[in-house]
């Protein structure tokens, strides 16, 4: 059964004086004659107004663990509800899930449900959140934050993950609703993302500074590291040095391996010892949580107390092995406060994934 396409009233946009509109939501600044869609293929020029085509309609959605976001310093061991509509804003060719962020048919977003719905439903299955992800929640913001509302009325946490393409305007209202984000800064030059993102390195830096300085959203950082495109030493070195000057020693930053796919087939999967490397460059430039992914490395996934550097959380992928931190996150060797948000630990969810099909409901 295929669900029929809505057109829901978007956000942010504007007349333009020759019968076009400009969308508002990210710096690309489309401007749409009637019938046209946006660069992000989900938002569009419809009745002389914006209309966001996916509110209400998902690819499809899951319970995983929050480590798997990647988010290690935000209530470790819980589950967290996952889903994510179709479309992207940003033209990566190395996405890892194109299938979803890339697809023009709306035929993939096969679940329905209302934001009270995804919150119900993370209710009844026990998540500590709700995350908005596998595509960019970014453009299908007006969905994210009507859920995120209904989510918070339940007393459940919101997560975005996200590139981090957004205007100020927009980005002010909705990281004002979200909880916690994991934001990929994909690479640390220019030319990277102009040539294989097609955007602009210094949008994704102003949001970095603005959620982790101006919000009370809990900020963790993803790079996805490509051999001969981003995992030089001074490039990696360049990066780990603005997160240390910029945001400080907190900010858990993850470095993730690449795997061929999509439009950058020619570039070979990330060797792990590139990602050590990367993890003790960081460590070097000062910041204290700096974790590995896409890889099996124990000691990459675990959490150190800054303080005594004891394990305090160990992990072995998204499994947690051991667990020394209080109710209000300190260190029980030493007592020195871990970055984050924690609460009581009970057992933990642990790896798996659970696929969720929900019942056919109204958007709205």
């Amino acid at each position: 059964m295929t669900i029929p396409e809505s057109d829901y009233p978007a956000r942010w946009w504007h007349a333009l004086e020759d019968q076009r509109i400009q969308c508002d939501l990210c710096p690309r600044d489309c401007k749409l004659h009637e019938g046209q869609r946006g660069a992000c293929f989900v938002r569009k020029m419809s009745g002389g107004k914006m209309v966001l085509t996916t509110y209400g309609r998902s690819s499809g959605f899951c319970i995983d663990p929050i480590e798997k976001k990647p988010l290690n310093n935000f209530y470790p061991g819980t589950s967290v509800f996952s889903f994510g509509t179709a479309g992207c804003n940003l033209a990566c060719k190395f996405c890892q899930n194109w299938d979803i962020s890339k697809s023009r048919e709306m035929d993939t977003l096969m679940d329905a449900a209302s934001p009270k719905a995804i919150a119900a439903a993370a209710a009844d299955h026990g998540c500590k959140s709700v995350a908005f992800t596998y595509n960019d929640p970014v453009i299908f913001a007006e969905y994210a934050m009507d859920t995120a509302d209904a989510c918070h009325e339940k007393g459940i946490q919101t997560v975005a993950v996200t590139a981090g393409y957004m205007s100020e305007v927009a980005r002010r209202e909705f990281y004002a609703k979200m909880d916690a984000a994991n934001i990929d800064l994909k690479a640390f030059t220019e030319e990277f993302y102009f040539k294989l993102c097609v955007g602009h390195l210094k949008d994704i830096l102003d949001t970095l500074a603005y959620v982790h300085h101006e919000t009370d959203c809990w900020l963790e950082i993803t790079t996805l590291l490509i051999p001969g495109h981003n995992d030089s030493v001074q490039e990696v070195t360049e990066l780990s040095q603005w997160v240390m000057k910029e945001l400080g020693p907190d900010v858990p930053l993850h470095f993730s391996a690449f795997h061929p796919d999509y439009k950058l087939l020619d570039a070979p999967a990330t060797p792990a010892a590139t990602l050590s490397r990367a993890r003790r460059i960081a460590q070097d430039a000062g910041l204290h949580y700096v974790y590995t992914g896409n890889v099996h490395d124990v000691e990459g996934d675990t959490t150190f107390c800054p303080s005594c550097k004891k394990a305090v959380i160990k992990r072995d992928w998204y499994e947690i092995l051991g667990y020394e931190l209080t109710d209000d996150g300190r260190c029980k060797g030493c007592g020195a406060a871990i970055a984050g948000r924690f609460a009581h630990y009970g057992k933990p969810f642990g790896a798996h994934r659970i696929p969720v099909r929900m019942e056919r409901q109204a958007a709205t």
